[in-house]
């Protein structure tokens, strides 16, 4: 069924002809390759990998970066790439969201051009895929406690520890792996597949993002060649930049996910008839429906300021992370709300909207957890960094 969207504000006058156009495209892609085959790949627990090259294709992976066989689009268009393969499922959106903004972007902005010009354009096209290694067991909120390290001999970067939860981890070529040196440094590496003492373990028996791939990566006296280091990716904040990448693009997706429960839930109730009427005549079902648009309505508003702030290089990551903080939260309570008015046809996979709720509850707490938000956005108006 060809998705209509949901613009009560009539924010579509907000956009470029372009930004338009990449919507309708990757809306049109999400439409005919993704919703007829991604419940089935969600029951399996598998990723679609027939897409990557497909997505590929469409110029989706680093959409915003400029050269290296990149679109070069701006922020706003490569939202609405986010919106559209969310709507799909927070899997599809997670695979490039993490390629572009954990991957090809740390190698743009810390990278030597001698790496760029090898792995950009190979990202691009989806002929390589990545991975983000920041993530430990013990070690997620506060990222700056990590405890994997590196060492330096004359020719090779030494690495040992473990990440954990980290998409794409076995099907990843390259992982993009943080550790500390010798004077507790951290700093970033590019680990490729198939190095000695380099091992991707898949996580089973998820009940989230299940047609993710999640993973452990384990470094046991991993030896790297000197140049893999990204000579600049020195310091936390480093890689704090790149989850800032990652968050703007979550912002976005959260209200694809949001609208499509939303669609669903709305042509449900008015086709469900009971006590001899549609449910949608009810004034609590209304009540829910009315909620739904007013929240998607006013997320639309929020990541079109944003990625025009981003575009001006005005936003910060205070910004991002109050676009991420509430867009996830409502997509949340939409999606619960849509399972609602669904009854008991909404557990099933004949519809959408739990598989979303499901997927959502993940993308609360990933890439800084709701709460983190809270206390980034509360250290920014206070001045009081209350997690410290």
């Amino acid at each position: 069924m060809e998705f209509k969207g949901v613009d009560f504000y009539n924010t579509d006058s907000l956009l470029t002809e372009e930004e338009l156009m990449v919507r309708k495209m990757v809306r049109e892609f999400v439409d005919k390759e993704v919703m007829p085959i991604i419940n089935d790949y969600y029951e399996r627990s598998e990723f679609p990998m027939f897409l990557i090259s497909k997505m590929g294709e469409l110029g989706l992976y680093g959409a915003n970066i400029e050269g290296y066989d990149c679109a070069g689009l701006n922020n706003i268009a490569y939202g609405l790439i986010m919106q559209e393969l969310e709507r799909g499922d927070s899997a599809i959106r997670s695979f490039v969201s993490v390629q572009s903004g954990l991957v090809m972007y740390p190698i743009l902005e810390y990278g030597n051009e001698e790496q760029k010009k090898y792995y950009l354009p190979k990202l691009a096209q989806g002929k390589l895929i990545g991975c983000f290694g920041l993530t430990e067991q013990d070690y997620g909120s506060n990222p700056g406690g990590l405890i994997t390290t590196v060492r330096k001999d004359n020719k090779h970067y030494i690495i040992n520890g473990e990440k954990m939860w980290i998409t794409n981890g076995t099907i990843a070529d390259i992982a993009i792996v943080w550790a500390k040196d010798e004077n507790g440094v951290i700093n970033g590496f590019i680990v490729e597949k198939g190095t000695p003492g380099f091992t991707a373990i898949s996580i089973k028996k998820k009940i989230s993002l299940r047609a993710s791939d999640t993973a452990e990566l384990v470094f046991e006296d991993c030896k790297i060649p000197i140049e893999n280091h990204l000579p600049k990716a020195v310091g936390l904040k480093a890689a704090l930049k790149c989850l800032s990448q990652a968050r703007y693009g979550i912002a976005w997706g959260a209200i694809g996910a949001a609208m499509a429960c939303f669609d669903e839930a709305l042509r449900y109730a008015k086709t469900r008839i009971q006590f001899d009427k549609p449910i949608a005549s009810f004034q609590l079902v209304q009540n829910k429906l009315v909620y739904m648009l007013t929240e998607i309505t006013k997320a639309q508003l929020l990541c079109i300021q944003l990625g025009r702030l981003k575009d001006k290089k005005l936003a910060n990551h205070v910004h991002i992370s109050l676009a991420k903080r509430n867009n996830v939260e409502i997509a949340l309570k939409i999606s619960r709300m849509a399972r609602d008015i669904l009854g008991a046809s909404g557990i099933t996979l004949e519809y959408n909207s739990m598989r979303h709720m499901c997927n959502l509850e993940s993308v609360y707490t990933y890439e800084g957890t709701h709460d983190i938000h809270t206390l980034i956005i509360g250290a920014d108006i206070t001045g009081i960094e209350s997690y410290k």
